[in-house]
């Protein structure tokens, strides 16, 4: 039995959507990094209950942090940016958490940018604050090692390659190490969106929207880039038909990160007969109805779509391209350079 609703929301479903795609569905996946963290940080007397915790968000982690800190006793204080939203904003008020929102700001760089700037602020006026550096602290890791074990045991196999968004780098890359302890083979496609500078696509605007979760505008240390075997950047547009896709065939309700990553997995397990896929869910789709699931009728078929082949960054173009990257360390190509083939 659980001891807290944050240990139950932090645990994942793994669907078999056929013979050799799986789904591992969370409701919020921030929460297992964040909780394990936590944790890890008191264990080792980095902090002690009571404390406050402090850190940057544009809305999935504030929630994590803050069920975290209500599970152990902490305090949270959150740097937001303006997507946070109303529904989020009055759940952390009732958890405890204060939430210092920035202003609106169209340029996501220059956002990221403002609230670190504030963070620095915060730990200036209250140096007795801890940061938790979510974005560059590999503590976020360590909750991913039941997950992997979860993954092993059920799909029973070491032809396996896992999908999913890049992000802060601790989900895909932490599943990929810890997988790869017992199953060396395993493969890890990384999905960005267009926009991002982590894999080199910042010269590329997508004018929809950068989706959140899976991209960066800033680097982040998380990111091992040497554990990636194959990067796709997808656009809003691919991601809404493959996020309509996944809940009409296969009533998964997920978020629009979720889309990309099935639309790659479809693609990777078509290429690879004899692995089975398996991508992650990160969120359920619940904040994508108004600007995602509303517009069903303006999905394309996902059958229809398919990735344009590139071995260099200056050659992405939307809606949607793949590059072989091969476990290539953080170089030139990283900052948009051309990579290998």
């Amino acid at each position: 039995m659980d001891q807290h609703i944050a240990e139950s929301i932090g645990r994942p479903d793994l669907i078999r959507l056929d013979d050799r795609l799986v789904c591992l569905r969370f409701e919020t996946m921030k929460v297992v990094s964040a909780l394990a963290a936590v944790r890890h940080l008191l264990d080792t007397g980095a902090v002690r209950r009571g404390d406050t915790l402090v850190d940057s968000s544009s809305g999935i982690y504030a929630h994590a942090l803050a069920l975290a800190c209500h599970r152990h006793g902490m305090r949270c204080h959150i740097v937001g940016s303006a997507t946070v939203d109303h529904t989020l904003s009055t759940q952390l008020a009732v958890l405890g958490a204060t939430l210092e929102r920035m202003e609106p700001c169209d340029d996501l760089k220059l956002d990221q940018k403002r609230r670190v700037e504030r963070i620095h602020e915060i730990l200036a006026e209250h140096p007795e604050y801890h940061w938790m550096r979510q974005y560059h602290d590999d503590i976020h890791y360590l909750g991913y090692r039941a997950v992997a074990g979860l993954i092993r045991e059920s799909t029973g196999t070491d032809e396996l390659t896992v999908v999913g968004g890049v992000g802060s780098g601790a989900s895909t890359g932490a599943l990929a190490r810890y997988l790869r302890e017992d199953s060396p083979g395993v493969e890890l496609v990384g999905v960005q969106p267009f926009g991002s500078v982590t894999f080199g696509a910042g010269h590329v605007s997508d004018p929809e929207i950068i989706i959140a979760g899976i991209g960066s505008s800033i680097p982040f240390g998380n990111v091992g880039h040497a554990s990636y075997d194959t990067l796709h950047w997808v656009s809003f547009d691919a991601a809404l038909a493959g996020s309509v896709d996944l809940l009409r065939r296969h009533a998964v309700f997920a978020g629009l990160s979720s889309g990309a990553a099935y639309l790659a997995a479809r693609w990777e397990r078509a290429r690879s007969p004899r692995r089975t896929v398996l991508f992650v869910a990160a969120d359920t789709g619940h904040r994508y109805v108004d600007t995602v699931y509303a517009r069903h009728r303006e999905a394309v078929a996902i059958d229809s779509l398919a990735p344009r082949p590139v071995t260099a960054q200056a050659d992405l173009v939307l809606p949607w391209c793949r590059m072989d990257w091969e476990r290539a360390p953080a170089d030139a190509r990283a900052s948009g350079f051309p990579g290998r083939g």
